[in-house]
């Protein structure tokens, strides 16, 4: 199958879209099929032409200074509409497309199929009402545009995905009433296991960063950003450890707000900075558990990992944790208060319960096998009907 990827983002951009695409990409062609990415210049690209292909990686024009207009992150930029080269990008013979985003990556991926005929997967991954307050446009005006937008352009694709409850019941209040299939993101189970099969060792992470073998250690892994609602998280952790004098957290990841969080850090926190995406699930492994305040998750690539790597999740109610999380298995909910959060993440990490906790993370990560899920993409793809050439739809907005 000749499969086409239009994506705003893709490695070496570290967010979760990027590396859920990424994932799916590799394993799709592990079952060897033909996949092509069209994906957006990095900045650390930025001395290259104004597109270059990577092998089968298609680098299109961007805009960094609408990103930074639109308040978008730095490795966020804007994807352009590269008419001009569509002629020397290799599309006429797709049998799908499937992007991962309903703005300007999504309408290429309509307008590209107009030619190929191939049908249009969507999958919807952000809710983007909750960073509304990246834009410079007021939220009361940007929600209702946006929504439309996202409205319209589910109703033209030949499928709609969702990887967890969180985005189908965003489309759902959108107002979209066509289908949705939930279709959770995959991980690598086997970047989690040593080269014989034994679990990967964290040991030399906790060294790395001055961490006690024996200390408890609550890790949280993912965007430095208001949303993610750290100074809940921190406050969270500060209250714990009135209980737990050992309790450790270790904050891995870069974002907006790290310089902001880096003042509030109390004792025995400590921040990493962003890490190499193959460095990942070492970091997971050194951890006891995984914790997060935040309520905007859709179903994050982190806490995924974080079970594959056999951290209970301590998570804020979200559509996500209720997703991913089995109270009393691999984790718990909670309220998203310092208190209550505090108090689960005390529980779970209680010696009686944690060992338990931890082999149900583990196994609660199968469903999550990266082969399991590009097999099921891949049928989800053949069972697709093409698109006549003639195909007329009518003009979306750019948001």
């Amino acid at each position: 199958m000749r499969i086409g990827i239009v994506t705003a983002t893709y490695p070496p951009s570290k967010n979760g879209v990027a590396t859920s695409t990424a994932l799916f990409v590799r394993g799709l062609r592990a079952l060897g099929h033909d996949v092509r990415v069209f994906a957006p210049r990095h900045p650390a690209q930025h001395r290259r032409p104004d597109w270059a292909e990577e092998g089968e990686v298609y680098r299109l024009p961007t805009s960094f200074r609408a990103a930074q207009l639109l308040g978008a992150p730095a490795d966020y930029p804007v994807l352009l509409h590269p008419r001009s080269l569509t002629r020397r990008l290799p599309l006429d013979d797709l049998d799908v497309l499937h992007t991962m985003h309903p703005f300007l990556a999504g309408r290429l991926a309509l307008d590209w199929s107009r030619r190929s005929g191939a049908p249009v997967v969507y999958t919807a991954h952000t809710q983007y009402d909750q960073y509304l307050h990246y834009s410079p446009v007021p939220p009361r005006l940007a929600a209702p545009a946006m929504r439309r937008h996202i409205v319209q352009f589910a109703s033209e694709v030949s499928a709609v995905l969702a990887p967890g409850q969180a985005m189908h019941g965003m489309l759902r209040r959108y107002g979209f009433q066509g289908d949705v299939q939930i279709f959770p993101n995959p991980v690598d189970l086997s970047a989690f296991r040593e080269t014989d099969g034994s679990p990967l060792n964290g040991a030399a992470f906790r060294q790395q960063f001055g961490l006690s073998e024996a200390a408890p250690l609550a890790m949280y892994l993912g965007r430095l950003a208001p949303e993610k609602n750290l100074t809940v998280l921190l406050s969270a952790f500060a209250q714990a450890r009135q209980q737990r004098p050992e309790l450790r957290l270790a904050i891995v990841g870069d974002g907006p707000s790290a310089t902001d969080l880096a003042r509030q850090l109390p004792e025995g926190a400590l921040m990493t900075g962003g890490l190499p995406y193959a460095q990942v699930p070492r970091a997971l492994t050194a951890a006891d558990a995984f914790v997060t305040a935040s309520t905007s998750e859709v179903l994050p690539m982190s806490m995924i990992e974080a079970l594959a790597a056999g951290a209970p999740l301590v998570a804020a109610r979200s559509p996500a944790a209720l997703d991913l999380v089995r109270e009393g298995e691999n984790g718990s909910v909670t309220d998203p208060t310092p208190g209550a959060l505090a108090a689960g993440l005390l529980r779970t990490l209680d010696p009686a319960r944690l060992p338990a906790l931890q082999v149900g993370a583990t196994q609660s990560a199968e469903a999550y096998d990266l082969r399991l899920r590009a097999q099921a993409l891949a049928d989800l793809y053949a069972g697709l009907e093409r698109r006549p050439t003639s195909f007329k739809r009518a003009r979306l907005q750019p948001f």
